[in-house]
């Protein structure tokens, strides 16, 4: 019964006031549901992806030589250099809830945010040029998996194969730390054993040791999934180790992650390289103060963080950034935060400038996801323009997530030849002619509302006219912080143009001087008027949001108030229900007692009817016995025969007990009581009589 008022009630609340009221009374429902998602993975310290970073680190560090400059010229040197970033699991899981899977970015307050190309190869140091990573998927990779690593995978019909197999095949038999073993101590360890295992000149061991640790590195770090084994579908495009490099691996790492990111909310983490979400919020959202500096111009930039550890539980957490990303300042959003890096010491970055700003597709084998630029022009330093949001609706059949390329071989160069002749073209530049952000915000808040918002001390916005009041506000701020250099730069011409004008003793000398001061006043004075009027726009704006904010709060009050009612009839419904199974108890224990005395009435009418039975037979003996007295008094039959007649037809007891009840039932001086019989009347003598 409990249960079915619980069903009732959520049943009602949705019915009465929609999926958005339960997101908006996020207190007590959003909250509460999203604590019990969270619970269910907070004993878990790390993400599911395990990265397995210190054992690959181990086996690079034990390369030989001319297999670290094998693999510095494939482009993986900087990459492999990386120091071990710990995971933040509340933050990855904070982003995850917030991906939008039809436009593949993440939705905010300030509009759609997006790891770009760029920021995979400044962050990285991977390659983000050149071929796409696609080409056949095959049935079953046992035949390169056997042929190029001398191992076996995990089932017939499977491209993966086991971890601990593959790295035992290079050396590294057990990653596990020892008792009193330091982290130092333990690296040496495994960095020993690698360099034992390892062929020490070129040949074929040494291209099938290569073949192990690339396999190892695509498959844990760059492609990594969330489960154990290791994925070999690379293993084609690896066969031909001098063309390796002239893969595209940065742009299919950001296609495995788009791809990972639009799995449920409810699975923590993320496969594939996470700790690149983790630095491009440290350099876009800085005020979330989730990372530290630890290494100023370092590069790839990875190497210049840690990450900041919080005791709390993972749940507070996430419920903790929600409600800072919902109260972020728009003006400290960081969209362009490589200006000013020295790119001369990173020729990654400067090879994959060209796909730097554009339009893409992103291919990662059977994966094939959309890159959209457009809705970020503000990381290219570009005001916002208002685009058609995008829709998941696909130009291709794809198969399903669990896809890995057993069903069936797959050429993906010809299934999705458009997407792939756009990336050979490097897709299109982003470009845009907006003065301001506005119409992109308005757009934005009538296109999600809501859905931007996932904290709890957000005021109610569901139809997003805060959201759209904040970014106008914002983007008439930055008007002004434009205009406002504009005009300090032409009063400092004009103050030039002034003085060189006074300096001379007469203005018919050079008239060229006198008409530029007249121009730059004139156009200092329009500039002024524009700036007084932006700042008359900024104080109506302000106002504006401060009454809608109050008007959406007073709205929602007046919303809970039915809610309010609804609780009350809930809660009178609970008690009705409860009295009513009251009522249905004692109705059963009620039944149950008249069923009982049914039993008993029955019980005792076959009594009576016993009785009634035995009366009956006692009255029938009784006229006998009434009958044998007259007869025996007119036949002189002696009195005696009467009670042997009583004693033989029923028995004495019965017959004392019949002839009790009678004396009791008689009252006194009753002609038919017990009484006294007479004497017999004597006989006459013989020979007297009358005569006749």
């Amino acid at each position: 019964m409990r249960d079915l008022l619980k069903r009732h009630r959520i049943c009602r609340l949705q019915k009465a006031t929609g999926p958005l009221s339960l997101y908006q009374d996020r207190g007590r429902f959003g909250s509460f549901l999203q604590f019990l998602t969270l619970s269910v993975f907070a004993l878990q310290t790390e993400l599911r992806s395990r990265l397995g970073w210190a054992v690959i680190r181990a086996i690079y560090d034990g390369l030989p030589d001319f297999q670290v400059r094998r693999l510095e010229g494939m482009g993986f040197g900087p990459f492999l250099r990386l120091e071990e970033l710990a995971p933040d699991v509340a933050l990855i899981q904070a982003l995850k809830e917030r991906w939008d899977p039809e436009c593949h970015a993440f939705l905010f307050p300030w509009g759609h945010m997006v790891p770009t190309l760029e920021d995979v190869v400044r962050i990285t140091g991977l390659r983000v040029d050149g071929q796409a990573v696609t080409g056949t998927t095959y049935t079953s990779y046992q035949e390169p998996v056997e042929r190029l690593l001398g191992l076996e995978v995990r089932g017939e019909r499977s491209s993966l194969v086991q971890r601990t197999v593959l790295q035992a095949s290079l050396g590294v038999t057990s990653a596990r730390r020892q008792t009193g073993e330091g982290q130092a101590e333990h690296m040496e360890r495994m960095t020993d054993d690698a360099r034992a295992a390892m062929a020490e000149e070129e040949g074929e061991a040494a291209d099938r040791d290569l073949w192990r640790f690339l396999t190892l590195v695509i498959g844990k770090l760059i492609l990594g999934t969330r489960g154990d084994p290791v994925s070999c579908r690379c293993l084609p495009l690896l066969e031909d180790l001098s063309s390796v490099g002239n893969y595209a691996w940065g742009a299919a790492l950001l296609a495995h992650l788009f791809d990972s990111l639009g799995t449920s909310s409810r699975v923590t983490g993320v496969a594939g390289f996470f700790p690149l979400l983790q630095v491009w919020v440290y350099y876009h959202l800085p005020s979330l103060r989730r990372g530290v500096a630890r290494r100023r111009g370092a590069v790839p930039l990875l190497q210049r963080w840690r990450f900041c550890r919080d005791e709390r539980s993972l749940w507070r957490q996430v419920t903790l950034i929600h409600d800072a990303m919902d109260t972020i300042p728009f003006g400290h959003v960081q969209w362009t935060p490589y200006v000013g890096e020295d790119d001369a010491t990173q020729s990654w970055v400067e090879r994959g400038r060209p796909y730097f700003g554009r339009d893409i597709w992103l291919h990662c084998y059977n994966t094939v996801v959309p890159l959209h630029h457009r809705l970020v022009a503000r990381t290219l330093g570009l005001h916002q323009a208002v685009v058609e949001f995008p829709t998941r609706q696909r130009l291709w059949e794809r198969p399903g997530r669990s896809f890995r390329g057993i069903q069936q071989v797959t050429d993906w160069t010809v299934r999705v030849r458009e997407q792939l002749d756009d990336w050979e073209q490097r897709g299109k530049e982003v470009v845009s002619e907006a003065t301001s952000d506005e119409d992109y915000y308005r757009a934005y808040a009538r296109r999600y509302g809501a859905q931007v918002y996932r904290g709890t001390r957000r005021p109610l916005d569901p139809e997003g006219r805060i959201a759209s009041l904040e970014g106008v506000l914002h983007s008439t701020i930055q008007q002004r912080d434009d205009l406002q250099a504009v005009v300090d730069q032409l009063r400092g011409e004009l103050e030039r143009a002034q003085q060189m004008v006074g300096g001379a003793s007469s203005s018919r000398e050079d008239p060229g001087r006198s008409v530029l001061e007249g121009q730059l006043a004139a156009a200092m004075a329009r500039a002024e008027d524009a700036l007084t009027q932006l700042r008359e726009r900024e104080e109506e704006l302000r106002t504006a949001l401060e009454q809608t904010t109050t008007l959406e709060t007073e709205m929602a009050e007046l919303h809970l108030r039915p809610e309010a009612a609804e609780v009350a009839r809930w809660r009178q419904e609970a008690e009705a229900a409860a009295r009513w199974q009251q009522d249905a108890e004692e109705a059963v224990r009620l039944r149950a007692e008249a069923g009982d005395l049914r039993t008993q009435l029955g019980e005792e009418r076959h009594r009576g009817e016993l009785l009634r039975s035995e009366m009956r037979g006692l009255e029938r003996a009784l006229a006998l016995v009434g009958r044998s007295r007259s007869v025996t008094s007119r036949s002189g039959i002696p009195s005696g025969s009467a009670g042997h007649y009583l004693t033989g037809s029923s028995g004495r007891r019965r017959n004392e007990e019949v002839e009790r009840r009678r004396r009791e039932r008689a009252p006194e001086g009753s002609e038919t009581g017990p009484r006294a019989m007479a004497p017999p009347s004597p006989r006459p003598p013989e020979g007297t009589g009358e005569s006749g």
